[in-house]
C-alpha cells in the first residue's frame, strides 16, 4: 500500500529527535504509545507528549515503569486529566508533565492551570511544554511556592 506519511510535515519540536510508528487510518494520523501500547489519533498536544515520553525515557534515563497518562483527577468538582506523571519507586507523583500544542503560547493562564492540577498532585517538579519552550518549577511544599529551574530534574531514586 502507497502511503503518503512522509509527505506530511509535523512541526520539529525543541526536543531529541525520535522516529515515533505513525500510521494513517480513516483519513487520521496516528502515532503508536509505547506506554500505553495502542495507537493514539496523532493531535497537537499528542505529538509533543510522544517527545516528552521519548526525552524522558531515552535521554533523562527515567524508566519507563515509572510514566504514566492521562491520570484522572478531580479539582472543583471537576474530573480533570493529567498529560504525564512520573511516579518514584514508592509510588509518589514526582514530576506533572503538561503539554500543549506547539501554537499555544506558554502565558501566566497556561502556568495557572497547571499549577491547578498539581494542587491535587503536589510533585516537586512541574514541567510545561508546547514543545518549543519549557518551563521547569520545582516547588517547596513548606512554603507552597514554585521556583524556575535551569535543568529538567533527575529521575527519582
Amino acid at each position: 500500500m502507497d502511503s503518503h506519511l512522509d509527505q506530511i510535515h509535523l512541526p520539529t519540536l525543541n526536543l531529541p529527535h525520535f522516529d515515533p510508528r505513525l500510521l494513517e487510518r480513516d483519513g487520521k494520523l496516528w502515532i503508536f504509545d509505547s506506554l500505553r501500547k495502542k495507537q493514539l489519533v496523532l493531535t497537537p498536544e499528542e505529538w509533543v507528549r510522544q517527545h516528552w515520553i521519548n526525552f524522558l525515557i531515552t535521554q533523562l534515563n527515567f524508566p519507563k515503569g515509572l510514566l504514566a497518562l492521562e491520570k484522572g483527577l478531580i479539582y472543583n468538582k471537576l474530573i480533570k486529566r493529567t498529560d504525564l506523571v512520573v511516579w518514584d519507586k514508592n509510588g509518589n507523583p514526582y514530576l506533572l508533565v503538561e503539554c500543549k500544542a506547539p501554537k499555544v503560547k506558554l502565558t501566566q493562564k497556561t502556568i495557572e492551570q497547571a499549577c491547578m492540577y498539581h494542587k491535587e498532585l503536589k510533585t516537586p517538579f512541574l514541567v510545561i511544554s508546547n514543545g518549543l519552550q519549557h518551563i521547569c518549577l520545582s516547588f517547596d511544599p513548606s512554603g507552597e511556592k514554585f521556583t524556575q529551574e535551569k535543568s529538567f530534574p533527575e529521575p527519582p531514586i
